[in-house]
């Protein structure tokens, strides 16, 4: 992302006497030490939990300051270095925009620079809590077995004898360092869209420990007796930044902020509170803080994900850049009201004193907001990893319990149709997924017919589950919304859904 900082000074310590007060930060970087490791430095972290533990240690106090590691890219740790650690977050609605700096922030690290560094911050005594926003890919998981994968370099970090390169190998070795300490306790808090995530996190920790070379005697039990990996759900929609971002911001402070990001203004994090050396006050940010967040996942996945992904790619083929601009699609609002209403409010049982259809509701008037520019083709990134939780898992249990999933077939379908690789104009569509190569082979073989494709795509066991790839009606429905949306087209096909 190209931007010219221009005349404009750049966002520092030395420039917040210059801002408007209402946009300046909660707390001053630098004074308050680091208690929270994150590794993750995305658009995400910094407009949802670096903007919720701000508001935890204004409002509680604490010794809370976050340490935000990149796994890969340097750009945004070389940005946010030259600001001190500052960084703004602008909140966009159809009402108008608010922009504040955010300075939770106490430092920031490259992984790849530095992995040794990282260790040693995962070993460190002080830091009682390390988050993760990593997207599901970076975990190493099977979608649907769970199991880590073969990937030659986490195969490398389990053998040892070399820096780490992975999420798996980090955590793994900082957790070795840190049962060499006796540094205390740990929090690991997944902040990714994975269905029970804080149990997937644990099941990824568990295997790398068993099976890395090795390892320091005692370490496993060390591991069980001291590490907690409490489930979250997190909310806010946050698009890439882009050069509009920027400048939006720089109008508003009078200063350039290269790591500057957009969100709309709803935000919700719920947590597992199971934290053995303690946490920040979350819930003085708003936060919500219970025994099981496995309800609120299900209603967030299934919900509002699944249905971002269905407007994603069915936008998408339809030639629309942005999700508000997809929403406009004639009969698209319609059907996903059926695809909330009738598939994913009877696949499971929601939170205490929530009805699905209201979530619902509230799910379209967000992905409606015009000033929030999610491009299609961004939310239609890494399918595989992301439809298992979103839309097959609602599939599953709507045909264990003997209820049709018509509604979720067209997702899939749309998938599918979007994995082809062209729009219904016929121009390109790109189709960025980890598991693009057996997608397009296992497409590519079958493409002769949507019957085919169909086939082709549910024998690929790494993304379908077998209880759903062998059920003759979920089948037929994907080919009948495949054939539709080949011979006629998205917007056809929504207006002759019944």
């Amino acid at each position: 992302m190209a931007v010219t900082v221009g005349a404009s000074p750049r966002l520092g310590l030395g420039m917040l006497r210059h801002l408007p007060a209402e946009a300046r930060p909660l707390i001053r970087p630098g004074t308050v030490p680091t208690g929270i490791v994150h590794l993750g430095l995305g658009a995400f972290h910094r407009a949802h939990q670096a903007v919720f533990t701000e508001a935890a240690v204004g409002a509680a106090g604490g010794d809370w300051g976050i340490m935000a590691v990149a796994p890969r890219s340097t750009a945004m740790v070389e940005a946010i270095a030259a600001q001190d650690n500052l960084f703004s977050v602008s909140t966009l609605s159809a009402a108008g925009s608010a922009t504040r700096v955010v300075g939770a922030l106490s430092g920031v690290r490259h992984a790849p620079r530095d992995p040794d560094a990282v260790v040693a911050l995962l070993a460190d005594p002080a830091v009682r809590v390390v988050t993760l926003t990593v997207t599901e890919k970076a975990y190493q998981l099977d979608p649907v077995t769970g199991e880590l994968s073969p990937d030659p370099a986490l195969a490398a970090d389990l053998a040892g004898g070399r820096p780490p390169t992975t999420v798996p190998g980090l955590l793994l070795r900082g957790l070795a360092a840190r049962a060499a300490a006796d540094a205390g306790p740990v929090a690991l808090v997944s902040c990714d869209n994975l269905p029970a995530n804080g149990r997937r996190l644990r099941g990824m920790l568990d295997q790398a420990v068993g099976r890395a070379d090795g390892v320091p005697a005692g370490l496993v039990e060390w591991v069980a007796a001291n590490v907690t990996c409490p489930g979250t759900m997190v909310d806010r929609i946050v698009p890439a930044s882009t050069p509009e971002t920027i400048e939006a911001a720089r109008r508003v402070l009078g200063v350039t902020d290269l790591a500057a990001v957009a969100a709309e203004p709803y935000a919700q994090w719920v947590i597992e509170d199971d934290f053995p050396g303690g946490r920040p006050g979350w819930e003085h940010a708003g936060a919500v803080l219970t025994d099981d967040a496995g309800p609120w996942e299900r209603l967030k996945l299934r919900t509002l994900n699944g249905v971002h992904s269905a407007i994603a790619y069915l936008g998408a083929l339809a030639g629309r850049e942005t999700i508000a601009e997809a929403l406009e699609i004639p009969h698209l609002a319609d059907v996903l009201r059926r695809l909330i209403a009738e598939d994913v409010a009877a696949s499971f049982t929601p939170p205490d004193g929530v009805r699905v259809v209201d979530y619902g509701e509230q799910v379209l008037a967000r992905f409606g907001n015009p000033a929030i520019h999610h491009r299609t083709l961004q939310v239609a990134l890494d399918g595989s990893q992301k439809l298992p939780q979103r839309v097959l898992h609602t599939i599953a249990d709507l045909r264990a319990a003997g209820r049709s999933a018509r509604w979720g077939a067209l997702v899939v379908a749309s998938w599918l149709r979007f994995a082809l690789g062209y729009a219904d104009d016929g121009h390109p569509l790109p189709f960025q997924d980890p598991l693009a190569g057996p997608i397009r082979a296992a497409l590519d073989a079958g493409t002769q017919s949507p019957a085919g494709a169909v086939d082709a795509l549910f024998a690929l066991r790494e993304v379908i589950p077998v209880e759903v790839a062998e059920d003759d009606e979920v089948r037929a429905d994907v080919i009948a919304w495949l054939t539709a949306l080949e011979r006629h087209g998205v917007e056809a096909t929504l207006a002759g859904a019944r």
